[in-house]
């Protein structure tokens, strides 16, 4: 029996045992089935843009990183694209940074050269008559002045210089008569030294008088023949001086903002090949062709003469076909690579990364193209950086993603829905009043990003003045109608108590007010560099607001009004 009793007390204390054990092994409490999962990376609730490895801070609004679990995918970025490593490496996507740097372009203009305008004449029969020589024969030949060109057979001019002869040989010598006679035979094409070789070298038995060069210079073109009987103003010859040549090149309009005279020129000719003449641009002519939309650069060229087989001739000839390169430098300007801009429907875009993997489209507004960097007027900030090699395969699976994602998304990204069809133009009682509705709602936004109660409050008043104002001269327009009852209705603003309340009636009159600045981008280049900025994370702004929201600007940089001071850069410029 003492046996019996000693097992089952051995047992019960076992089975004690192992249920205190048992118990000891179950938690109190359920556990987190986070805490077991590997945490991927840490991401910034604000800006979602902003991961890291390990925990940390955001580096824009100094929120701290939450972390992201395994199987989470994380808060998505607007309008943005995440690539995995995997995927980055097979698309080869590469960046560079945004600079502020010189702009280097190479211009090149094809074009001829042309003798000097102002050293070219065309000289013409004074008085009807017969040439019975020639001494110029062919074009081509070189002539010094007064040298004459041929003897011509003239019954007025014989008239004209005997009777100035019979007047010269009165012992009275220089009177009125023998001046009239004198100056009858310079309007005849005599020269004022070949009439003073009358006197001696004009027999009475002479029947030609001799026609001389007016300059020295290459005769282009002989229109007579010898033997020919002209008729007065018939042309005769055809004079240029060669020894300064101007180069002619062809520019068209989108050459013109790298042109300008003074620039330094290099030109090359077939007609001499390996050398190159500089000098620099001393004229643009501002009458452009219609049908070519062309104009012409000019640039003189020094045109020495030269000794070949035993004869001399100038260096340079007459209507050769040549090329210039202008190198233009526009120093201290904010420039991206050329391969990272891509232009669809004419709508300049560069992806922007983000952050290790994340990249966003921005529209940006591009100026002055160079060699291989493109000027950037608004857009990108220095120090960002741009998708140079795989933009067009990240654009591509933007596209897809958002084709995935539905029509709703598509629609709510697309840069066509925030870029309005142009209204008709403004007169200029419309852009006034356009002007004066922006000023009011960039005073609003100015006031709150500092935080500003009073200043608010004192702004607010003046709005729906303003607002009644562009209702009257914009409202008959069928494109502002409908944007303008909306601002009517939100255009009376409270006096806030305070700044949550401020931010309440901004964001009720900016979401009328944004869509009528939109339009105004679309409609006159005066109002291009308006600035719309959104903000990703609203939510937290004010009781019942959205979770993002836009407002407007008319001058960067950014200041976000729905969080002032405390987060003063939170947000994105909205592309045109």
């Amino acid at each position: 029996m003492k046996r019996i009793l000693l097992v089952l007390l051995l047992a019960a204390a076992a089975g004690a045992g192992w249920f205190a054990r048992d118990r000891r092994s179950v938690p109190s409490a359920p556990r987190n089935s986070a805490d077991s999962r590997r945490i991927l990376f840490y991401q910034s609730p604000m800006h979602p843009w902003i991961r890291s490895e390990t925990p940390g801070k955001c580096t824009i609004c100094g929120m701290d990183l939450a972390p992201v679990y395994e199987g989470q995918a994380g808060a998505p970025v607007s309008d943005g694209l995440t690539l995995s490593p995997a995927s980055i490496s097979v698309i080869d996507v590469q960046t560079s940074p945004v600079l502020r740097q010189p702009l280097r372009r190479s211009v090149h203009l094809a074009g001829t050269l042309d003798d000097d305008d102002t050293r070219h004449r065309v000289l013409s029969a004074y008085v009807e008559g017969r040439l019975d020589t020639l001494f110029i024969t062919y074009d081509g030949a070189e002539v010094v002045k007064d040298e004459p060109l041929a003897r011509i057979y003239s019954p007025t001019l014989l008239t004209a210089v005997r009777e100035y002869l019979s007047l010269s040989r009165n012992p009275q010598g220089e009177t009125p008569l023998v001046q009239a006679a004198a100056q009858r035979l310079v309007q005849y094409g005599l020269g004022t030294n070949q009439i003073a070789r009358l006197r001696t070298e004009f027999a009475e038995t002479n029947l030609h008088v001799e026609l001389l060069a007016p300059m020295t210079g290459t005769v282009v073109r002989r229109a007579v023949y010898e033997g020919q009987n002209v008729t007065q103003g018939q042309d005769l010859f055809e004079l240029a001086d060669f020894s300064t040549m101007w180069f002619k090149g062809i520019a068209y309009e989108r050459d013109l903002p790298w042109l300008q005279p003074g620039q330094t020129v290099e030109i090359s000719l077939a007609s001499v090949p390996g050398r190159v003449f500089t000098n620099t641009i001393a004229f643009i002519n501002p009458n452009f062709e219609p049908e070519t939309r062309s104009t012409l650069v000019r640039v003189p060229i020094p045109n020495p003469w030269v000794e070949s087989g035993g004869k001399r001739h100038r260096l340079l000839s007459h209507r050769v076909y040549g090329t210039a390169k202008v190198q233009v430098v526009f120093p201290d300007v904010l420039t991206v690579p050329r391969s990272a801009v891509l232009d669809p429907g004419g709508r300049p875009v560069v992806f922007v990364e983000l952050a290790s993997g994340t990249y966003q489209p921005r529209r940006i507004i591009p100026g002055r193209w160079g060699d291989s960097d493109v000027e950037v007027l608004e857009g990108v900030t220095a120090g960002e950086r741009v998708v140079t090699s795989g933009a067009l395969l990240l654009d591509a699976q933007a596209q897809l993603n958002l084709a995935a994602a539905g029509p709703a998304a598509a629609s709510a990204t697309s840069p066509e829905s925030h870029s309005p069809t142009a209204a008709p133009a403004l007169t200029a009682e419309q852009k006034a009043s356009a002007r004066g509705l922006m000023e009011s709602a960039a005073a609003l936004s100015r006031a709150l990003a500092q935080d500003d109660l009073n200043g608010f409050n004192a702004a607010a008043p003046g709005v729906h003045a303003r607002v009644e104002t562009a209702v009257r001269v914009l409202g008959s327009e069928p494109a502002w109608a409908s944007r303008m009852t909306s601002l009517t209705k939100n255009s009376h603003l409270e006096p806030a108590p305070d700044l949550a309340a401020a931010r309440r009636e901004f964001n009720r009159f900016m979401e009328s007010a944004v869509p009528v600045g939109r339009l105004l981008r679309a409609t006159d280049p005066e109002f291009a560099r308006l600035k719309l900025y959104r903000c990703p994370m609203t939510k937290t702004s004010f009781p019942g607001a959205p979770s993002r929201a836009e407002w407007i600007q008319t001058s960067g940089p950014m200041r976000n009004p729905y969080f002032g001071a405390e987060m003063p850069d939170c947000g994105t410029e909205v592309a045109p």
